[in-house]
């Protein structure tokens, strides 16, 4: 089953900072760079994650970061979403939303270690969820 992800900014730290291999958010950031989960973006996203995976405390290199934003848009699909007029309790995950909405499909979902930031929708999910309807969907 092909299955597609719009990836929270989140995850992508969680799993870069994270020494384990088996942590849920390391394993939904090797499937996109293995190209096992087709990840949806704009280039508001982009844009964010390049801003955040740069910042000095991370410390992640230039390299990790090209090599993970390329990976995105090797695998993934561009969308220019409509404006949806919802407002969220931080207005800076709207992007994402939207990018889910626009894709929406029962393969389409948004993975995020911030769930409380988002409408309780069934495909706004947990990385450890994502991982899980993978497993179930096999």
């Amino acid at each position: 089953m092909i299955c597609y992800a719009v990836i929270d900014t989140n995850v992508l730290v969680s799993a870069l900072l994270s020494s384990k291999d088996d942590t849920a958010t390391v394993q939904v950031v090797s499937k996109v760079i293995r190209g096992e989960i087709i990840p949806v973006y704009s280039n508001v996203i982009t844009k964010e994650y390049r801003e955040v995976l740069s910042r000095k405390k991370f410390g992640f290199s230039g390299n990790t970061i090209g090599y993970l934003l390329s990976a995105v848009e090797k695998y993934g699909i561009l969308v220019d979403p409509s404006l949806s007029g919802i407002i969220l309790p931080d207005m800076k995950d709207l992007p994402f939303y939207e990018v889910v909405l626009e894709k929406r499909d029962d393969n389409t979902y948004l993975v995020t270690g911030n769930i409380k930031h988002f409408p309780k929708e069934p495909f706004v999910v947990t990385p450890r969820e994502f991982l899980d309807i993978l497993n179930e969907n096999k």
